[in-house]
């Protein structure tokens, strides 16, 4: 949840401004570490619980890149129970001996100087997502200790690093003594251990289950690689082991859990074009939603990239070749798109490579553009022959006559597009009277507000800022989307209406630069009900709009719970832990109010707890985890009740007191 706040502060006078001059003394130099330590977020990202667990991924990923070259076949992790973390491997170890230029161990180097490492050349690592050299760097600048042990040439080093506090300032990462041999061993590899300062994070509490998503993830990803989480912090805990035999087969396997799938063994695809390793496993289920998820020498990919167009050129073409070789299209008729073809399909794709280059800092979308061409050939090559092979003669029956009725229900949804972008402007006929637009022209400030129901909608029409809150009253439970084709959904009221107010257009038609409102905020009930809309709105979203949620426009608006009066004093509580304050404050006589809906609250209150920027909190809608994300929206959101059952059974808290009826009693008097 992201707080907002505050206005804008004073510009300084004119005079002031000018009274200081910029010359080359005002520039700053870091010396060592000092840099990642003054900021953080440069390098990982956050100080929260984000950026904390990327401090791990930066050590475990150097284990995997031996994995991944064939050093190591086993990568373990322990949370110890002070919140120090250790990830040991049986690689060959991180290099003891003395560097020629800098005289010091290559350990020492490893963990002291930025851009150290050896990834740099083609020598050490055919392979590498660890590219930029900088990941163990910066775990030790930004810990309170790091203790690095290695495994070779049968002897055991330790050298240990600290953040010491010298002449008032905070010292990072500094060796505490050089590397030394501290006796003999069989073991191989390296096993770091590091405290998060707590002094730099908002919390060092590791959250084991966002630990063991990513382990399953890499287990698949790395085809007989086996991965130990060990949680010291839970009386008698066993390790969990994470091992995928299978590979990508498993993993498409795992994110069609709860589908119903239209066969039984996936497409497997490995290949080798131009020096790039590839490999996909493609599975298709009975749904209308596609998902492809793509990695590159183990980096998730979320924003695509080169290798995706190649994985998506190639299906669409390999597919029609089957089509027409089959009968299935005649000479007359017209290609089959790749959104026809894509329909109720899984796929992985896992690209391994040289010299990977990234956009952005993030490392989410790779732009090698020889990757494409390898990806393409490989799957044209690797797909045609599955497709030709008479074994998989119903397999490939089953993937044309699919893509067929797709075709056919696109042209149905055509036609809704078509009338959809019609009515795309604000002033048209199904938006009159129902979306109440702001007057400010800056898109990027503004702000729509999806709000549950007319009674709500009135209030947030009542305290809303025009200028740049705009407010979209649904008056009725949207479709879920998850159970849906694309012109259902586009027949439905309600998603017109918010696809006509955002103005991007939906599926293959999206387009983001479109985007008349830089916050979509779902404004919904506290309740059971309001949580149900949320999930139905956030599935839309991700179905259909999906980079609204990956470019960070997606927030859900936070209502308070409850209303603590004292005298003329009012606090809004927006949780029990909040409640418990406001209630102490109060002391006795005081009077307790418990929002059922935001129908309940006047202009003024909605106002004042919920739309205005500087005192709201709102909770920005993000995919951490996209593998992750599909499984949890087919759970929730899908046909099947089994998986929905045990996952409620496993999570719910049914044993949750009702502070209201409990702080109403103690009131004594009825809020």
């Amino acid at each position: 949840m992201s707080k907002e706040g505050g206005g804008a502060k004073e510009r300084p006078a004119e005079e002031e401004r000018m009274s200081h001059t910029y010359t080359a003394s005002d520039i700053k130099v870091l010396k060592g570490l000092e840099a990642v330590r003054m900021r953080p977020g440069m390098y990982i990202g956050s100080t929260g619980s984000r950026g904390l667990h990327h401090m791990l991924w930066e050590i475990v990923d150097n284990s995997i890149d031996e994995a991944a070259n064939g050093y190591a076949d086993r990568i373990s992790i322990t949370i110890h129970k002070d919140c120090s973390i250790t990830v040991e491997d049986n690689g060959r170890g991180i290099p003891v001996g003395i560097h020629d230029t800098l005289g010091v161990s290559g350990v020492e180097v490893v963990f002291t100087q930025l851009h150290a490492g050896g990834k740099f050349d083609d020598g050490n690592y055919s392979y590498s997502g660890g590219l930029h050299g900088v990941g163990a760097s910066v775990v030790n600048a930004l810990s309170k200790w790091l203790r690095c042990e290695v495994y070779t040439g049968g002897r055991a080093y330790l050298q240990e690093f600290a953040s010491v506090e010298e002449e008032g300032k905070v010292v990072s990462g500094k060796p505490l003594a050089p590397l030394k041999e501290v006796g003999r061993t069989r073991k191989k590899g390296s096993a770091v251990t590091f405290l998060p300062d707590d002094r730099v994070f908002e919390t060092i509490e590791w959250n084991r289950e966002t630990i063991a998503r990513r382990l399953k993830e890499l287990a698949f990803l790395n085809r007989g690689l086996s991965l130990s989480l060990l949680d010291e912090r839970e009386k008698g805990a066993e390790p969990q082991v994470f091992h995928a035999e299978g590979g990508l087969s498993d993993f498409v396997r795992d994110l069609n859990a709860g589908k119903t799938c239209l066969f039984d063994a996936p497409i497997v695809i490995e290949g080798k074009s131009g020096g790039i390793l590839v490999s996909a496993a493609i599975l298709y289920n009975d749904g209308y939603a596609d998902s492809l998820f793509s990695y590159v020498n183990n980096i998730p990919t979320t924003e695509g990239g080169t290798h995706e167009t190649g994985f998506k050129s190639a299906l669409v073409k390999t597919l029609n070749e089957y089509c027409r070789r089959a009968g299935l299209l005649k000479e007359k008729d017209q290609n089959l798109t790749g959104e026809d073809f894509r329909e109720g399909m899984t796929a992985v794709l896992s690209v391994h490579m040289k010299n990977v280059q990234f956009e952005g800092q993030t490392k989410t979308k790779l732009g090698n553009t020889e990757a494409r061409a390898a990806v393409e050939a490989v799957v044209m090559e690797q797909l045609g022959r599955f497709l030709s092979d008479l074994r998989n003669a119903d397999t490939a029956a089953k993937l044309g006559e699919k893509a067929l009725k797709a075709a056919r229900v696109r042209e149905a949804a055509r036609k809704a597009k078509t009338m959809a972008r019609e009515k795309s402007k604000l002033e048209n006929a199904p938006l009159v009277g129902k979306l109440s637009s702001c007057t400010g022209r800056n898109f990027a400030e503004n702000e729509l507000f999806i709000v549950e129901g007319d009674s709500a909608g009135g209030s947030a029409k009542q305290g809303r800022d025009r200028h740049f809150q705009a407010i979209l009253p649904l008056r009725g439970k949207p479709l879920n989307a998850e159970k849906k084709r694309l012109d259902q959904v586009l027949g439905n009221d309600e998603f017109r209406s918010i696809i006509t107010a955002l103005g991007t257009g939906i599926g293959e038609d999206f387009d983001l630069s479109s985007l008349r409102y830089g916050k979509v905020i779902i404004l919904s009930d506290a309740d059971q009900d309001g949580a149900h809309i949320r999930a139905i709105l956030l599935t839309f979203f991700f179905r259909y709009m999906k980079p609204l949620i990956t470019e960070g426009h997606v927030y859900i608006g936070m209502p308070p719970l409850y209303r603590v009066q004292s005298g003329k004093k009012t606090v809004y509580a927006y949780d029990d832990t909040q409640l418990d304050k406001a209630v102490k404050k109060a002391g006795k006589n005081y009077t307790l109010q418990r929002y059922k809906g935001l129908g309940e609250m006047n202009p003024e209150q909605l106002w004042e707890t919920t739309l205005d920027p500087a005192v709201r909190s709102l909770m920005r809608v993000n995919i951490e985890d996209a593998a992750e994300a599909e499984r949890m929206v087919t759970i929730l959101m899908g046909d099947k009740a089994e998986p929905r059952k045990a996952y409620i059974s496993a999570h719910a808290n049914f044993n949750k007191e009702d502070h209201f009826s409990e702080r109403s009693a103690a009131a004594g008097r009825e809020g």
